[in-house]
Order: structure tokens, then C-alpha cells, then sequence
């Protein structure tokens, strides 16, 4: 009987990634196995069990899947070829739109390509569904992708007007898939918008956040101006003349101006959400996160609840406060 307890496995990359997690099986088999052969039974078993839970390795593409890769690589430029894994089967390729927007679409393709049908992603505000057949290549791809970029063209026109004109507060970094912006207005006001894919010089969602004495007048501005919303000019402009104001932009302010600190935990960021309730006492105006604000009030002895809205005072002048949490922490 020959003695494995000190004997260690040594493979190549591809079969150590295919015993990933089995690792302490094989360990174990090693050191019980009574000899070499019966310890490779043992893991050709436990290579067996490994295949059957990851069917993408049983399915090793015949010769001509990389043949034709190649050919419609080729026709379609190793120019738009961003990268591809190892396997040759995932594949990023970029489009440049119209107006010169970088664009990437993630291509994973299946073993038996081209009948079967790839899968594709890419950072669209849109689902990215391609029509596909047997005879279609990675050009049929890239040509539908770019004309549901052109097809976004506008949307994204607006979304970067406001991007480079103003200050967003959220999203901190926006990706092509995001729709909805908070620009800054003045401290601790902002008005949050959710522009339509389809219509994106319509009226959008608007949504203003800041103390009520300050918000009150916006949003009888916005609500009273409505019809001289004109769909020719962009959202900007728009927003402009409804709410009669102008916008504080990198070119005249700095963005420290409106980044103030949560009155509660003392940070601007907490995870992704910026401070959004603001104390309604024009002498106070202290801004809060709504979970730090949440959590403060529910503390309170003197606070009281109805449903999901918290009643208490403001932690800095004791002015009645209020907030109110979409979900109710336990």
C-alpha cells in the first residue's frame, strides 16, 4: 500500500479551474486513496461530477467554429475587436455613433455559432434584442447595434447637455444606460428628472428636493409655466423657462457648493445615496440622508410614527421634522 498523505496535485490552468471548489475532495481522496491508480478513479470521478455542473465545459467547439470566427472577424475588421477571453468565445466589440459617442457591445457566442443564437449586452437605457438567424455573423451584430444607437441618439444629446452644463448630483458617475439626473439648483435644492428613452425632449418626471419654503415656489413655477413647455428646445432650456432660474454650472460654480455633509453621520456619501432631506426652518436648512434621519427620529423617545412617515424634531434646531422611508427597517 503505498503511503499519498504527502503527495500534492499539480495540473495544468484549464483542469485547476475545473476542479475549483472540488479542491478539498481531491485532497481528501488523495490522502485516503491506497495507491496512484485508485486515487486517478477518484478523480476521473470527481472531474465527472465537475463536467456535469458546468455544461459549458462538455461542449468544446468543433475546428470550424474557430475558422468561421476568424472569417467574420475579418469581414467585419479586427478594428472593432475590443478584446476576447481565452476561450474565444466572449467577445467585446466597440461602435462609434454618429456623433462620435464610444460605444461597447458584449458578445458571448455559443458552441455551435452560427445557429445558435448569440447572447449580447451593452450599456443601453434599452434591452439590446437582435435579430438572428443561421446565416447572421458578428456584422449582422455590430450593424444592429448601431442602429439602436442612432435610434438613442437624441436621448443621449440631451443627457449630455445637462451633464456638461450643469451639476449633477446623482448619479455620481452616469453610464449610456442611465435616465435619471438631480441637478443642483442652489444649497441643499436640487429637482430630480427621468428623461423618456422614446421622447427625450418631452416634459420629463420631475421631482423637486429641498426644503419646503424654498421648493414651494419651484414647483408652482413648474406647475403654473407647464404649457410653455416647448418639445423643440431641449430639456435644459425647458427647465430654464418653467422654473425661471438658471442653473449653476461648472463654469460658475464650484461643486463643493452643493455637496454639503449629512447633519447625522458627518459624510456626503453614504453607500450611493446623497443627504436629500433637508430641515424645513429657513434658519437651520441642515441636510441629512433619509436612512440617517430615519434611524435618528425612530431613536427619539419624543418622536411618533404613522405607517412609514417618522414625526420628531430636527437634530440641530428641534423645529418639527419629518421623513419618510419607502422600506421600513426592522
Amino acid at each position: 500500500m503505498m503511503d499519498l498523505s504527502r503527495f500534492r496535485l499539480h495540473c495544468c490552468w484549464q483542469l485547476k479551474q475545473l476542479l475549483c471548489g472540488y479542491e478539498h475532495i481531491v485532497k481528501q481522496r488523495l490522502h485516503h486513496s491506497p495507491d496512484l491508480v485508485s486515487f486517478v478513479l477518484e478523480l476521473k470521478t470527481v472531474l465527472e461530477v465537475a463536467l456535469k455542473c458546468r455544461p459549458e465545459c462538455r461542449s468544446i467547439p468543433p475546428p470550424q467554429y474557430y475558422s468561421q470566427l476568424i472569417i467574420e472577424m475579418e469581414d467585419l475588421g479586427w478594428d472593432k475587436l475590443v478584446s476576447i477571453d481565452t476561450e474565444f468565445r466572449t467577445l467585446r466589440l466597440r461602435a462609434e455613433d454618429s456623433s462620435g459617442r464610444q460605444h461597447v457591445v458584449t458578445v458571448k457566442l455559443k458552441p455551435k455559432h452560427p445557429v445558435e443564437a448569440p447572447w449580447c449586452s451593452a450599456d443601453l437605457p434599452v434591452p439590446l434584442a437582435m435579430t438572428w438567424t443561421p446565416q447572421s455573423s458578428l456584422g449582422h451584430v455590430h450593424t444592429q447595434f448601431l442602429l439602436l444607437l442612432e435610434s438613442l441618439a437624441e436621448f443621449w444629446a440631451v443627457l449630455d447637455e445637462i451633464d456638461e452644463k450643469t451639476w449633477v448630483l446623482e448619479p455620481e458617475k452616469p453610464s449610456r444606460a442611465d435616465t435619471m439626473r438631480r441637478i443642483a439648483i442652489a444649497n441643499n435644492v436640487s429637482i430630480k428628472v427621468e428623461v423618456d428613452t422614446r421622447h427625450p425632449k418631452m416634459l420629463p418626471e420631475c421631482c423637486l428636493l429641498g426644503a419646503e419654503h424654498v421648493v414651494t415656489p419651484l414647483r408652482n413655477k413648474l406647475n403654473a409655466n407647464m404649457h410653455l413647455w416647448n418639445p423643440d428646445c431641449s430639456i435644459l432650456q425647458n427647465l430654464r423657462d418653467v422654473l425661471e432660474i438658471e442653473f449653476p454650472s461648472p463654469a460658475t460654480h464650484e461643486k463643493s457648493s452643493f455637496s454639503a455633509e449629512c447633519g447625522i453621520c458627518y459624510a456626503y456619501r453614504l453607500e450611493s445615496a446623497i443627504p436629500d432631506q433637508v430641515c424645513n426652518d429657513p434658519r437651520c436648512g441642515q441636510p441629512f440622508h433619509q436612512a440617517c434621519l430615519y434611524e435618528w427620529l425612530r431613536g427619539l423617545p419624543s418622536s411618533r410614527q404613522s405607517f412609514n412617515i417618522v414625526f420628531g424634531e430636527c437634530p440641530y434646531c428641534s423645529k418639527p421634522i419629518t421623513v419618510k422611508m419607502s422600506t421600513q427597517k426592522p
